[in-house]
């Protein structure tokens, strides 16, 4: 058997998305949504609950999500949303003392608490008082046995920038304020408490009401960490199968990380100091938190809708689905800057959907062509890749007067540290490029797959490019 996810959360979610385009494709999904639950888990056995029912309730919600009708404040569709009644397994988090606790009389955990929340049994066993502790960690610093375990639920520890905590029915609550859509959370739920919505039926309409490209022109653009993806077939096989679903034509979105990699060179030699523009997560990031910085933020579009924009200049009419790893994709398009040039966004997991839901296996098609990108296109999908673009841009313009520093942040994490250093005028060199996700675009939580491999892959596809130079690939865009 063909293994197409990571996880089995993955799964479940695909069955949901694959069976709503399936009804869609049909022109029944209406009428026939409240069936998909059953379909999915027929019979009076659950599969991985504590029971059919619950099981069903939580496809149910699914559903609804996968069909996308929930909208944030700002008039947008919210992306990254919460199964209220699938999170209810994972423990509160904070301290908690653990039977390893041997009763010791040194107490050493009640002497480091600035807040006098640990007490003691008459066995001399720990005890903490939630409404006191403050959660510094110094008893479970200084407990000889490790007795004292820091719980903290994966959708927290997920969350780097701190958008996610507990309602009154200790269910996950994510602030809008300052989620980025990254995704992190929904790829680390083990529940699937937490998923994505959908634009998968704004993909099927566009493609239907097409009429076979008669009526316009659909085009999808497929982001660099598609070579990583699909290992079970060929990229080529996976270009035919996007064309036997119904698009015109298949453009890989590294042409326009070309062009957005020529142009940031411009803009940083100018400038003098700059962060990269093509992570929305990262963008969002520093809008959110970082504001002072936000005048240092590559005024260049990200090679999504670069590479739009283009296309819509040369076919007015045509409709463009981006297909990629990453839910931050599906607020950016939504901005009204960037809606005009791009009319969907789905990710990799809702592409394997889709083909499943028309019944194409795509490791039987013969090996479709795209146009064609530079290796340093091509290499924007992992991190460190954009840095390197930047550079051989720098080089091809003939700037020798300019020393490029630059600082490659590989998650939030790291781009939380560096823009700290920024934001207080300390040197962190002229070039900042943020990836939300670990490892770059090729972890992304829209990914089928996520491993080291995934790195390998897009370099080798990069290394397949028959375009070495940036500027080459730009004479033939023009």
């Amino acid at each position: 058997m063909i293994r197409k996810f990571d996880t089995k959360v993955q799964v479940l979610k695909y069955k949901v998305l694959r069976e709503v385009a399936k009804r869609a494709w049909e022109g029944n999904l209406e009428n026939a949504a409240f069936e998909i639950p059953k379909a999915i888990v027929p019979g009076r056995e659950p599969t991985m609950r504590c029971c059919v029912y619950k099981e069903r309730a939580v496809l149910g919600e699914s559903v609804k999500i996968a069909m996308n009708t929930t909208m944030d404040g700002k008039g947008y569709k919210k992306i990254v949303q919460v199964i209220d009644i699938a999170c209810d397994e994972c423990p509160v988090g904070g301290y908690e003392v653990t039977n390893a606790c041997r009763g010791c009389i040194a107490h050493r955990c009640g002497d480091v608490c600035p807040r006098d929340a640990i007490t003691y049994d008459e066995h001399q066993n720990a005890h903490i008082d939630k409404s006191k502790c403050i959660e510094c960690g110094k008893c479970a610093q200084v407990c000889p046995y490790s007795a004292i375990k820091h719980n903290v639920r994966p959708c927290q520890n997920a969350c780097k920038v701190k958008a996610i905590s507990m309602d009154e029915n200790q269910a996950a609550l994510i602030d809008e304020e300052k989620c980025i859509s990254c995704g992190a959370c929904v790829y680390q739920c083990p529940f699937g408490a937490i998923t994505d919505a959908s634009f998968i039926l704004d993909a099927i309409e566009l493609i239907k009401n097409s009429d076979n490209n008669k009526n316009y022109k659909v085009y999808a653009l497929v982001a660099p960490s598609i070579a990583s993806q699909f290992k079970y077939a060929k990229l080529g096989q996976v270009v035919t199968g996007l064309r036997e679903m119904g698009f015109h034509n298949v453009v890989e979105v590294a042409l326009g990380a070309d062009m957005v990699a020529d142009s940031e060179a411009k803009e940083l030699v100018e400038k003098g100091f700059l962060t990269s523009s093509c992570c929305p997560a990262f963008v969002q990031y520093i809008k959110t938190q970082f504001p002072d910085m936000v005048k240092h933020i590559s005024h260049n579009d990200s090679p999504m809708v670069a590479l739009s924009k283009v296309l819509k200049d040369k076919h007015p009419d045509c409709k463009i689905v981006f297909i990629g790893p990453c839910t931050a994709k599906k607020t950016e398009f939504q901005q009204e800057s960037i809606r005009p040039y791009v009319d969907c966004v789905i990710t990799f997991e809702e592409l394997q959907a889709l083909f499943d839901s028309k019944d194409i296996d795509i490791t039987t098609l013969e090996e479709g062509h795209m146009y064609f990108a530079s290796y340093f296109g091509r290499i924007f999908a992992r991190s460190g890749g954009l840095t390197e673009a930047v550079e051989e841009a720098i080089k091809e313009q003939g700037v020798t007067d300019f020393e490029l520093r630059p600082v490659v942040c590989n998650g939030i994490a790291e781009c939380k540290m560096t823009l700290l250093k920024a934001n207080k005028g300390i040197d962190v060199g002229n070039f900042i490029e943020g990836m939300a996700c670990v490892g770059g675009c090729v972890n992304g939580a829209g990914c089928l797959t996520h491993s080291e491999r995934n790195k390998l892959e897009v370099d080798k596809s990069g290394n397949e490019a028959l375009e070495k130079s940036i500027s080459n690939v730009l004479k033939i865009l023009q």
